[in-house]
């Protein structure tokens, strides 16, 4: 029995897990550095950066996707981004990245949005394939812009 729900605190641990599983299907393992607490204060925190749907098969979790809102000017309102997508690869072909990114639409619909949107590596072919499947539309004229680490503190400080 396949359910879609939000997470809670007592989720964190698997979330973390979930995101650790991404990072290596992503081959970005060097990249996840985020902690359990780091996860939480995003999600539960004071000011919630993110928020986070789990897919459960009976009680096993099966893949998760973590969203938060942007803006659209030209539109003029609030619009879904999101950036994890993840099914555990032996559970992958049942419906689940379907599942959840119908769920997500459905939050977007819920809130208003005028927009739901997300990235895919450029040599994640099966991912791609699949989201066109979905509907979405590959924007290759868009590229995606990073400010991070020291080149990030050195802006700042400028």
């Amino acid at each position: 029995m396949l359910t879609i729900a939000p997470a809670v605190e007592a989720d964190v641990p698997v979330i973390v897990d979930l995101i650790r599983a991404l990072a290596k299907y992503e081959r970005l393992e060097h990249e996840m550095v985020a902690t359990e607490d780091d996860i939480l204060h995003a999600l539960f925190g004071p000011r919630p950066y993110a928020e986070v749907i789990l897919a459960r098969e009976d009680d096993d979790t099966v893949g998760y996707a973590l969203f938060f809102h942007n803006y659209s000017t030209f539109r003029g309102k609030a619009g879904i981004y999101l950036e994890d997508l993840f099914v555990l690869p032996e559970r992958r072909g049942h419906g689940y990245g379907r599942a959840l990114l119908v769920a997500l639409a459905r939050i977007a619909i819920e809130r208003g949005c005028a927009r739901y949107e997300w990235s895919v590596l450029d040599w994640n072919q099966p991912a791609i394939g699949f989201y066109r499947r979905m509907g979405a539309e590959v924007m290759e004229e868009w590229r995606i812009c990073r400010v991070t680490g020291d080149a990030l503190a050195r802006l700042a400080a400028s």
